[in-house]
């Protein structure tokens, strides 16, 4: 097997490289050597590198608020590139693993969401992976869409950023009234793996078990690493009135793995064991 892995240092791409089996023969790539933004670019790498049989794009625009500030830079990287991906594995009848996100759903309503509820983002990033689904689905028959949440690994995240402020820090202030998965970058790289070697095409929701807030994941954080720094919990308004340029975030953004439940199995762990995991290795 020939696969090719977008986004390849990113803390998705980096963690695949434990998963994908030794003997598949891979193309590890990340920006600059390739900007699957760029059409003329995905082409050219294509034919100087094809056959692949599958194609996992960990490539993409994250920074929830940077997309707000620049809209066409995020549907470039989020959309367009996914689409662009999708085009050339239809070519040369290639699987795509596409990676997108919980932000696809408003948040507006308590509870996990499953893969057939109806999306309907409230941030630019939001839109714009949303719209990277549906071009890439449309594109090529043999797409997995993957949605995830709250991922962290190797690279800047969430709990490196929860770590560095208690350095310095007693108390440290996170919203309270939003809820979803955190989800370590290792166990989604495993089921993708799984999730690639499938024929059930379409949309998978996959993230660590349980559903917490963000000052929730904190906590853990914190007690699991043994720091004593307070938690100061306060609600998305406030955030908002203290961060007026930031990005609106769903409310309730906890995801259910029920295609994997209902298909493959889910083998996807508690976020509390994944996290205790992933601290103790730090």
């Amino acid at each position: 097997m020939r696969a090719l892995i977008t986004g390849a240092n990113g803390q998705l791409g980096k963690a695949l490289r434990d998963q994908i089996p030794a003997e598949t023969q891979v193309d590890w790539v990340d920006l600059p050597d390739l900007d699957i933004s760029k059409a003329t670019d995905v082409e050219a790498w294509f034919l100087a590198h094809c056959p692949y049989d599958l194609v996992i794009n960990c490539a993409a625009f994250t920074n929830v608020d940077g997309c707000e500030a620049d809209f066409a830079a995020a549907f470039a990287a989020n959309a367009l590139g996914p689409m662009n991906l999708a085009r050339a594995c239809a070519s040369c009848g290639a699987t795509l693993v596409h990676v997108s996100t919980d932000y696809v759903f408003p948040g507006t309503e308590p509870g996990a969401r499953v893969e057939s509820d109806v999306p309907a983002p409230i941030s630019a990033y939001g839109r714009s992976k949303l719209a990277g689904e549906g071009l890439a689905l449309s594109a090529n028959p043999r797409t997995h869409v993957v949605r995830t949440a709250w991922l962290y690994g190797d690279g800047k995240n969430f709990v490196r950023t929860m770590l560095s402020v208690a350095q310095t820090h007693d108390e440290v202030t996170v919203v309270d009234d939003q809820l979803g998965n955190p989800t370590s970058a290792a166990d989604l790289a495993h089921e993708i793996v799984r999730i690639a070697a499938t024929t059930d095409y379409g949309v998978w929701h996959c993230t660590n078990e349980g559903t917490c807030s963000w000052a929730d994941f904190t906590e853990a954080i914190y007690k699991i690493s043994g720091i004593d720094c307070h938690v100061r919990r306060c609600s998305s308004a406030d955030w908002k009135r203290m961060n007026p340029q930031s990005a609106d975030r769903p409310a309730f953004s906890s995801l259910e793995n029920a295609k994997l439940k209902a298909t493959i199995g889910n083998e996807m762990r508690p976020w509390r064991e994944a996290l205790e995991e992933y601290l103790c290795d730090k």
